[in-house]
């Protein structure tokens, strides 16, 4: 199961599949905006359903749980003539200090795609479960050679609540945030001391920036990094309030690297609407003010596009991957991470617009293990 990297990374194919190749590519946005909407209104779920996380199963991973998801390692290297190959498996780099382990906090996107409900239940099976062990394994593993990664299990809202402004919306998003502020607690007493370093994608990032903006004070001379990754933030209106700044260069700890993937040409209309439109928040936000970090660079510049560490990428017919360096080239474009070249196959869940959401870790793997070793050892220095 372990292997299995890419294999139904999140079967968007039900909602993908929603018309004839022409109105995909016209309407692609809009199609699966209707078709992720949940048919029946929110109804709070029971308080007795509320996780304490006092238990191992409230937990994907943590200490002596779910350790075959997050050992998981790529099966082949593919060296790159242009790269010092000590900059790249974190296990290999030689550090010129001695490293405090970090404990890692981790909150998967979204894997619920059902539309019978606004917040799926605590305990995932089926195509939900097998997608969150997946991302585990494609994201969280990528900082498990820093530390002990904590990953819990949370009463995530539906798909459909990203793509509207609903009250039945914004309530599924709270009891979400509600489950991951709890485990959130739960990690700091286990973890009382040492550097931190947060993670998510997609909806979990949404909800570690919410964490960062109510609660990032208690954590600020700990912090190594927030890999606020396929969220989009405002300059203006989301970093003012978080604290961490935004990370501008490699060697920097308590700062937030952020990134959305697309190839040109780019259209974001299907996250950036239900964004701009506000999602409950004030004072709107915009992408004109869209905040972008290169993570093969570890700042915001948006010269010449930087060649990648390290990309996932899919082999024996999705059943496993090779971590293959210099596979991408990107740079940011007008708050966007921007692919430039070919890109390499990844599979078949590209979104509507040249949208490489799904795929935001996986190609940059290298990167990331890369990045965060580095802010460990920037961290230990301002010790």
């Amino acid at each position: 199961m372990a292997a299995r990297i890419f294999l139904g990374i999140i079967a968007l194919l039900t909602v993908l599949v929603v018309g004839g190749v022409t109105a995909y590519y016209l309407y692609g946005d809009e199609l699966l905006a209707d078709q992720a909407m949940p048919t029946v209104e929110f109804v709070a779920p029971p308080e007795e359903d509320r996780p304490l996380y006092d238990e191992d199963s409230d937990w994907l991973v943590k200490p002596g749980v779910g350790e075959e998801l997050i050992g998981w390692e790529p099966n082949e290297f593919l060296p790159h003539p242009d790269f010092d190959q000590s900059d790249v498996m974190t296990d290999d780099a030689v550090d010129p200090v001695e490293l405090t382990p970090a404990a890692i906090f981790y909150v998967h996107p979204t894997t619920y795609l059902q539309r019978d409900r606004w917040n799926a239940p605590i305990e995932l099976d089926g195509n939900a479960a097998f997608r969150a062990r997946i991302f585990i394994q494609s994201q969280a593993s990528a900082f498990a050679a820093m530390g002990q990664v904590w990953a819990p299990r949370y009463r995530q809202a539906a798909y459909g609540a990203f793509l509207s402004t609903e009250p039945d919306a914004l309530s599924a998003l709270d009891v979400a945030f509600e489950d991951v502020s709890t485990a959130f607690d739960a990690f700091l007493a286990a973890n009382p001391e040492g550097p931190i370093i947060l993670a998510g994608h997609s909806q979990g990032s949404l909800h570690l920036l919410r964490l960062l903006k109510t609660r990032g004070s208690e954590i600020s001379d700990r912090l190594v990094a927030a890999y606020i990754v396929g969220w989009p933030i405002d300059r203006a209106v989301d970093v003012a309030v978080t604290g961490p700044a935004i990370c501008s260069r490699r060697d920097e700890s308590g700062c937030i690297m952020t990134w959305l993937t697309f190839a040109d040409p780019a259209n974001p209309n299907l996250f950036m609407r239900t964004w701009e439109e506000g999602n409950g928040s004030e004072p709107l936000r915009s992408r004109e003010r869209l905040v972008c970090t290169n993570p093969i660079t570890g700042g915001e510049e948006t010269e010449e596009p930087a060649l990648g560490r390290g990309t996932l990428v899919p082999t024996d017919g999705l059943q496993n991957a090779t971590l293959a360096q210099g596979a991408v080239r990107a740079r940011c474009d007008e708050g966007l991470l921007t692919l430039a070249g070919e890109v390499p196959e990844l599979g078949p869940y590209t979104l509507p617009g040249n949208n490489y959401h799904v795929y935001d870790y996986a190609l940059f793997y290298g990167d990331v293990r890369y990045d965060a070793d580095r802010r460990r050892e920037a961290w230990e220095r301002a010790q």
